[in-house]
């Protein structure tokens, strides 16, 4: 406890200093507006020293009552009192505070001042100055100039038509009249002195002109160049010179001219002396100007220091409490209390909300102890539930780092190892934009269909996020669901569905088209004489062609398959040139090439299903010319190719110069549904390859052999066994897969 008497010389020694500091700078303010002529009051001399006066008694007193506190705050240091750091802290931060900053303002102040008032003062600014002066006296001397020119050839045409004015005073006038607008001079006269005017310019402009004083005629009579009469008000220039031919006569010429060449000289005269004498008084000013923030920045600086000081002697108690109270709670101590007093204002507030705050504290750490155990049984059954399901299940936090993932989402993702931490780029990078649009979307939950590629097969996967909060830091929650044989399997009941709709609507004209063709036979076979061969090659055709779609519409009917191949010994080359001729009859603008052997090629194979399958190709590579627009187009060629390999395989190539093949996931075309082609059911090569499964061969989508010298197309190569499957597909069901096949023809380069 201090003393009584102590305390209340504190108390008083408090009052004294507010006051003296209050007194300071409310001085301090009104030097500030006395010297910025803010007031009534004009800064003269004399009150510019008793105002500088009143402040350093006021500087010297602060000095004092600073040196006062200063040395208690000594005392209290050197003998150990509690929180006598903190005071001498507290205070040193206020000086500093204040001290920092009135320096700096000074220092920019000083150089502000001087910057600023140095460019104004400069010897540019001067002559810039000066030169206006010069400039607007120049102005008016080129009117002068001008006028003078144009008087005098006005007076050397008056001269000569002296004659005239004797004659015919009409004739002069018009003449003075136009020499007048020709010169462009709106006011022209021959003047006797004092103002009789003898002749004038008939012009309609400025005919209210001041004429010439007595004083311009007693010049223009002795000089021997024009008078420049140069008004003092107004804006129009006039000249005066004699006319000998004329008696005591005088010609007279007067034009407007911007204002500015009247009142533009004695501005910039005006201005010229202002500057001169505020150049004079400028170091005056800014010593005035310096003093007076000094004593302003001295008073400022020792009022902030007092209010620190006055200011740690209130809190320092206060805080010494807090601290001993947080250094209890710090150690575990979460029943410590605050003694809380009433006067100290905001600290007692302080205190009571610190007493809340550890009763708080230790209602929340029981809350918290209890909430952890609770947490912990749920994570071990989270755990638990996550290793049973059969769906992937991965939780990802919001930079997209893994940190939960189950053991069926470690098998679909083939990770085999740790991912626990790893970026989802690196585990899964098929999901990496996926699992960003859901992080920085708006929509809680995101979905899609993402293909995985794992040791060689491609897996269709489900992908479900949900998003576990709201707003920045927010995690997911992947699920990876593989539905690949779900998939397959809607994919193979679609194309059943597909296959059974088009057998129902194909099957109906087949009878009529057929019954139609072999009418058209019959009855017009006799009399057509020019291209019989052609006529009935065409009638057969399109009863075989009948005849073939019923038989496959059939076996579409029959559980909406395929038609099982029949096998039969037959020759390749033949069935080939009738596909191309039926196709190059119905597409006369495009070539279509066949390079065939020119003996017979036997081999077992079903013809109907042969011919399906290379009518499908060349109809595909028709549609590609026909892909590619006219003006780029060019000729459309197609050449169809037959070559038996000596390992007893027939090649059927199918080349174009169509638009070709895309070239990512160029084997998905041979999936049913995909196509490239706008309006394309995708089935076509979907057949295609199963004709030739079938058969034990396969298909390959290529590209042109001279594609790498840029020419553009397609090579569709066919191929199957001479001697058929390695089992008869009339045997069983079991024919040669597309994956045998495959592996066959690169053991043999084919397709290289």
């Amino acid at each position: 406890m201090m003393p009584r008497g102590e305390e209340k010389s504190r108390r008083v020694s408090g009052w004294i200093g507010a006051i003296v500091v209050v007194l300071a700078l409310v001085s301090a303010l009104l030097t500030f507006l006395v010297l910025s002529g803010a007031t009534p009051i004009v800064p003269v001399h004399e009150i510019v020293v008793g105002v500088f006066v009143l402040n350093a008694l006021l500087i010297l007193a602060l000095l004092v009552i600073v040196a006062f506190e200063a040395a208690v705050l000594i005392r209290a240091r050197k003998a150990g009192a509690a929180a006598a750091g903190l005071h001498v802290r507290i205070v040193g931060l206020f000086s500093i505070i204040a001290a920092l900053p009135a320096v700096l303002v000074a220092i920019i102040a000083t150089v502000t001042i001087e910057r600023g008032l140095e460019p104004w003062f400069s010897d540019r600014m001067r002559d810039a100055v000066f030169k206006s002066v010069e400039v607007a006296d120049a102005y008016a001397a080129s009117q002068c100039r001008s006028l003078g020119r144009e008087i005098r050839i006005l007076a050397d045409d008056l001269t000569r038509a002296k004659p005239a004015y004797d004659v015919d005073r009409k004739w002069f006038e018009n003449f003075l009249t136009n020499r007048a607008t020709a010169l462009g001079v709106p006011v022209a006269a021959i003047m006797q002195p004092p103002d009789k005017v003898v002749v004038r310019a008939n012009i309609n402009v400025l005919r209210d002109a001041p004429k010439p004083d007595q004083a311009a005629f007693d010049d223009a009579q002795s000089a021997p160049e024009p008078i420049c009469v140069i008004p003092r008000t107004g804006r129009i220039f006039g000249a005066v010179m004699k006319l000998p031919a004329y008696d005591n006569s005088f010609l007279h010429i007067a034009r407007e001219v911007d204002p500015l060449a009247v009142e533009f000289p004695a501005v910039a005269r005006g201005a010229a002396v202002e500057y001169l004498s505020i150049d004079a008084r400028r170091k005056g000013v800014q010593i005035a100007f310096a003093s007076m923030y000094g004593l302003i920045a001295l008073i400022l600086l020792l009022s902030a220091i007092w209010i620190g000081l006055s200011f740690a002697n209130g809190l320092v108690a206060p805080i010494r409490r807090m601290i001993h109270a947080t250094d209890q709670v710090s150690s575990g101590n979460f029943y410590v209390q605050v003694p809380v007093r009433r006067s100290e204002g905001d600290l007692a507030h302080l205190g009571e909300t610190f007493n809340k705050m550890t009763a708080e504290l230790r209602r929340q750490r029981d809350g918290l102890v209890t909430a952890s155990e609770v947490m912990d049984r749920r994570r071990r059954f989270t755990e638990t539930v996550l290793s049973g399901v059969s769906s992937g299940v991965l939780s990802l936090d919001a930079d997209g780092h893994v940190t939960t993932i189950n053991r069926s989402a470690e098998s679909l993702l083939g990770t085999g190892g740790r991912v626990l931490g790893k970026p989802i780029a690196e585990v899964a990078p098929e999901v990496t934009s996926f699992v960003a649009e859901a992080l920085q979307g708006r929509q809680r939950q995101s979905s899609g269909q993402i293909i995985f590629a794992r040791a060689g097969q491609d897996r269709m996967v489900n992908v479900r996020a949900v998003r576990e909060g709201e707003g920045i830091g927010a995690g997911l929650v992947v699920t990876l669901d593989d539905i690949t044989d779900l998939v397959s399997a809607q994919r193979t009941a679609a194309w059943a569905d597909v296959a059974r709709r088009i057998a129902h609507e194909i099957k109906n004209p087949l009878t009529p088209i057929q019954l139609s063709a072999e009418r058209i036979k019959r009855r017009f076979g006799r009399v057509i004489t020019e291209g019989k061969d052609v006529f009935d090659q065409c009638t057969d055709t399109i009863v075989r062609q009948v005849e073939d779609i019923r038989r496959m519409v059939d076996e579409f009917s029959s559980f909406a398959r395929m038609p099982k191949p029949s096998l039969l010994r037959e020759d390749i080359v033949e069935t080939i040139r009738q596909i191309v001729f039926l196709w190059r009859v119905g597409n006369p603008e495009v070539t279509i090439e066949e390079s065939l052997p020119s003996e017979p090629v036997s081999a077992r194979f079903d013809r109907r299903l042969i011919s399906q399958a290379l009518t499908n190709v060349i109809k595909n590579a028709t549609e590609a010319i026909d892909a590619i627009p006219i003006e780029e187009r060019g000729h459309g060629r197609i050449d169809v190719r037959l070559e038996r390999l000596d390992d007893g395989r027939i090649v059927i190539d199918v080349i174009d110069n169509g638009k070709g093949l895309p070239a990512d996931q160029r084997q998905k075309l041979l999936e049913p549904y995909m196509t490239t082609r706008e309006g394309g059911t995708g089935l076509g090569l979907a057949i295609v390859g199963k004709i030739l499964e079938d058969h034990g061969g396969g298909i390959e989508l290529l590209d042109r052999p001279d594609a790498s010298s840029g020419a553009r197309g397609a090579r569709i190569r066919l191929w199957f066994p001479e001697a058929g499957p390695t089992q008869d597909v009339e045997d069983g069901d079991n024919a040669a897969s597309p994956a045998s096949g495959l592996n066959h023809d690169r053991r043999n380069g084919i397709g290289s």
